[in-house]
């Protein structure tokens, strides 16, 4: 290479390494600089083209539709439309027309009354929306962003269930997990605190402790359930479970226990005294004597104990053979009161033995995690430790583990068992520990497919059999699907796959959880609700109650000590009174039972339409239901007998029918002590309609306040919407709710069908937003069924894709739903085409390119996806 030349020819001299690194760095620095203006110019053609398109084909449908209300100086609700407001920002805004497209398809913008566009007319502004200002290629949607997700609490435990058989109480374990978009499994919310970090250690100890064997070899151990133990001449055959004996009346149960091996054999003995909670305290005592082959080994006295258990341990010898195990307990204070229902629990009696090594055998569990004994030799040991570890390791991280992590594996759990005292199965449960606190257990990592040329890979197959099993079983991949991911046939068999594991048990795990927060069937096991001011707020006005509850409220706010003998008589005799006055509470109050019934109603009626392939229609306008004894008195509907839950086929003329008369939703969108038309309206743009309001605005009186403008007179929720409406700030919102809720003001807070509010009639007519005008509930249904019936597919689809994606959609997931929903149409509603539609789409299936071509991977923190990192983040 020549010398250099300076200013006007000035030789500079030969180059030298670090002239030749400037030069080289200036040379890629003019490259980049002309990329980059490359760059710009192309984005820049692209804006001047969507501008053009607008210009030309979108701005006179504005014109002609929307400029009344949104241009001119006129800009309802914040929106301008007028071409001084749309500059090339406004039309680069895809939160801006995002809402537009969602007003415009569900029929709000232009409102009812006003000239409409043409079905043409709207397809062009929709499709110019999605495909230039959003710039969708439908013929390559994008699958959208990625944040790694973590197993949330009942993935965690279904997980745990099927990979080492425990069934670990993640509910009481671990802290409730955070909701996003409706449902907890959303991966941008499913941070790790290090709170739950600690936690997550401590169960991995413990279910290891629980489930993996740490002896190869243990004394035979046999449980007798409290239920195998008969009284005389008892011939019927029990279940398992504890047996519960009172401490009020006499009783002999007895049990046999059947000795292959003479020798020396251990009992242990599992008691608990129970207490029914009531009032007062009992008094009364009982003796328990347990006996064996009629000799007496055991003898103890209980009072009341508040659930106290008790353990005893007791050796004896005995021959082969049969054996007779016997509790006899004798009540001791016969004259005493019976004020509560105190009972012995009889819960197992574990017969241990012989103690011999010659008859011990295999712990629990054994063969599960270990198929054959260790060997001898250390080289044999660690290559089985290693093989033990690799196949464990691709169960829980849901994919082969690297050859790096089995080997720190076997490492770790060789280093447990080489030191003295320490038997090989213990090394290898410490390392399986340590399998069940990783990051690629804790968290769902996946994968893409090599050597493709997509611009949006598919996504590799063991994270495809991952998204299938979390979406149907909320748990990892069975048998099955790991042998297809291993042979890449998983995709093939897709549509087998999708029969096979929506007919397996474990699909009702999806149905559980997925109604449960798209219905918040789940919220009626808490949701408070005050069965007596609600009834009570629907009885005629009865002044000889009123005058009652102001004597009792006026006895009640004296201190007790101060109230005379005859005062403390009149106190109860105006409770008592008073009470009487209002019939029907406990019939109708939501206990447990009728709150499980409720939930079981929710999730039956939605597993059949999903099951059986039936029109997703019949979740609004269905003429049956699900509902046992308990249920239907509370519906008021007759004919149904015992606590089993079954179908039930509804008479023309009920009001019931779908998922919007159930008494969970009718419950979980009521107040304490009224119901809710905000509530319940709210709900149905959000879960049925999929148009939510916006947030409400600050410093919003409450609903209460413009019930007290009405003097001398308790008005209805009706009337104190109305007036509540006629304010500026809350006249656009309301008039989209309020007439949904309002039609199902004939249901009160607690689900009960009634016909009067306040001492007046219900009036549930009402007329919605998009202009249509009903008289019942019974027509809103129909309504919402036939003219918004494409709003209902496109919000449910929604729903379900967000669950099964774990994140929000956005809108470059508009092509993916549209599609969705056009499919459903053309299947006639099918349930079917909804949940193979879901999983057959390209949010489903494929994934984004991280930044760099890495491949994701858990243990390494510096691999990112486009608007997300795709780490582990920890809350401070």
């Amino acid at each position: 290479m020549g010398a250099l030349l300076g200013p006007r020819g000035a030789r500079l001299g030969r180059p030298g390494r670090l002239t030749l690194g400037l030069a080289c760095m200036l040379r890629v620095g003019v490259t980049l600089v002309l990329a980059h203006v490359v760059l710009l110019a192309a984005e820049a053609s692209a804006a001047d083209q969507v501008e053009k398109q607008f210009r030309e084909r979108v701005q006179p449908i504005l014109e002609d539709y929307c400029i009344a209300c949104h241009g001119d100086g006129v800009n309802k609700g914040a929106v301008a439309l007028d071409e001084s407001a749309l500059n090339p920002e406004r039309l680069r805004d895809k939160k801006f027309w995002w809402a537009v497209l969602k007003n415009v398809r569900a029929g709000l913008m232009p409102p009812a009354g006003e000239p409409q566009p043409s079905e043409a007319e709207r397809r062009l502004l929709i499709d110019w929306i999605k495909h230039d200002t959003f710039g969708i290629d439908p013929t390559a949607p994008d699958p959208g962003r990625v944040t790694v997700r973590r197993l949330n609490r009942v993935e965690y435990r279904n997980t745990i269930r099927d990979l080492m058989g425990v069934d670990y109480e993640t509910n009481v374990e671990f802290p409730p997990d955070d909701t996003g978009h409706g449902f907890d499994n959303i991966g941008d919310v499913l941070t790790v605190s290090p709170l739950l970090l600690e936690k997550y250690l401590a169960a991995a100890k413990s279910i290891v402790a629980q489930a993996v064997p740490v002896v190869p070899r243990v004394v035979p151990e046999t449980k007798i359930a409290g239920r195998r133990f008969r009284r005389a001449g008892d011939d019927q055959k029990k279940d398992e479970g504890p047996l519960p004996l009172s401490y009020y009346e006499p009783a002999s149960v007895a049990s046999t226990f059947h000795a292959e091996h003479p020798g020396r054999y251990q009992l242990a003995l599992n008691l608990t005294a129970t207490d029914m909670e009531a009032f007062g305290a009992d008094y009364n005592k009982c003796r328990v004597v347990f006996k064996a082959d009629g000799r007496e080994l055991f003898r103890q006295e209980f009072s009341r104990q508040d659930e106290k258990p008790f353990h005893t341990q007791l050796d004896l010898d005995w021959s082969a053979g049969e054996h007779e195990l016997a509790f006899v307990l004798e009540p001791l204070t016969p004259d005493e009161k019976r004020l509560r229902s105190l009972t012995i629990r009889i819960d197992s009696v574990d017969v241990r033995g012989p103690w011999d090594r010659r008859f011990w055998g295999r712990p629990a569990n054994y063969s599960r995690f270990f198929p054959s004994d260790a060997p001898e030799g250390a080289p044999e040991r660690r290559l089985y430790a290693r093989s033990l570890l690799q196949a464990f390791a691709k169960k829980a991280f849901r994919r082969p583990a690297d050859e790096a992590t089995v080997d720190r594996l076997a490492a770790l759990a060789e280093r447990e068992y080489s030191q003295e005292g320490r038997t090989f199965e213990a090394g290898v449960a410490q390392a399986m520990a340590a399998v069940l606190a990783s990051p690629m257990f804790l968290f769902r990592e996946e994968g893409l497919e090599e050597g493709s040329s997509d611009r949006y890979p598919l996504i590799d197959e063991y994270a495809l059999a991952s998204r299938l099993s979390y979406f149907l079983w909320s748990s990892m991949p069975d048998a099955e699907l790991f042998r297809l991911a291993e042979e890449h046939a998983l995709r093939k068999n897709l549509a087998a796959q999708l029969k096979r594991m929506f007919a397996d048990p474990r699909s009702r795990e999806f149905v559980r959880h997925f109604v449960g927060q798209w219905l918040q069937a789940r919220d009626v096991e808490t949701v408070p609700i005050n069965a007596f001011a609600v009834i009570h707020r629907d009885q005629p006005s009865d002044p000889e109650a009123d005058r009652l509850q102001a004597r009792l409220q006026e006895l009640n706010r004296r201190f007790p000590e101060t109230l005379t003998g005859d005062e403390r008589k009149e106190r109860n005799e105006v409770r008592a009174a008073f009470f009487k006055t209002f019939r029907g509470v406990r019939e109708h109050e939501l206990n447990d039972e009728l709150r499980q019934a409720m939930r079981l109603e929710s999730e039956m009626l939605v597993d059949r339409v999903l099951r059986q392939d039936r029109s997703l229609r019949e979740l609004l306008v269905g003429d049956y239901t699900f509902l046992n004894e308990r249920l239907a008195k509370h519906y008021g509907i007759g004919g149904v007998e015992g606590k089993e839950m079954r179908l039930v086929t509804l008479p023309p003329e009920s009001p019931r029918g779908g998922v919007l008369t159930l008494g969970t939703v009718l419950a979980v969108t009521s107040n304490p002590d009224r119901t809710s038309p905000v509530k319940r309206g709210l709900f149905i743009l959000d879960n049925i309609l999929g148009t939510p309001p916006p947030p409400q605005p600050p410093n919003i009186p409450p609903l209460e306040k413009a019930a007290k403008e009405f003097a001398g007179r308790t008005p209805t929720l009706r009337e104190t919407l109305e007036l509540h409406r006629a304010k500026p700030q809350c006249i656009s919102c309301h008039n989209r709710m309020d007439p949904l809720g309002l039609a199902l003001e004939n249901f009160n807070a607690l689900g009960v069908w009634r016909e009067q509010e306040q001492g007046g009639p219900v009036n549930s007519s009402g007329k919605l937003l998009t202009g249509e005008s009903f008289s019942n509930v019974q027509e809103l249904k129909r309504i919402l069924a036939d003219e918004h019936g494409r709003d209902f597919f496109r919000c449910l689809s929604e729903k379900m894709m967000t669950y099964a994606l774990g994140r929000g959609l956005d809108y470059q997931d508009v092509e993916t739903v549209d599609s969705l929903v056009d499919r459903i149409e053309r299947e006639n509603g099918r349930a079917g085409a909804l949940i193979s539609g879901v999983v057959e789409s390209a949010p489903f299936q494929r994934g984004r390119r991280p930044v760099g071509g890495k491949p994701p991977n858990l243990t390494d923190r510096t691999t990112t996806y486009p608007e997300h990192r795709a780490e582990l983040r920890m809350q401070p």
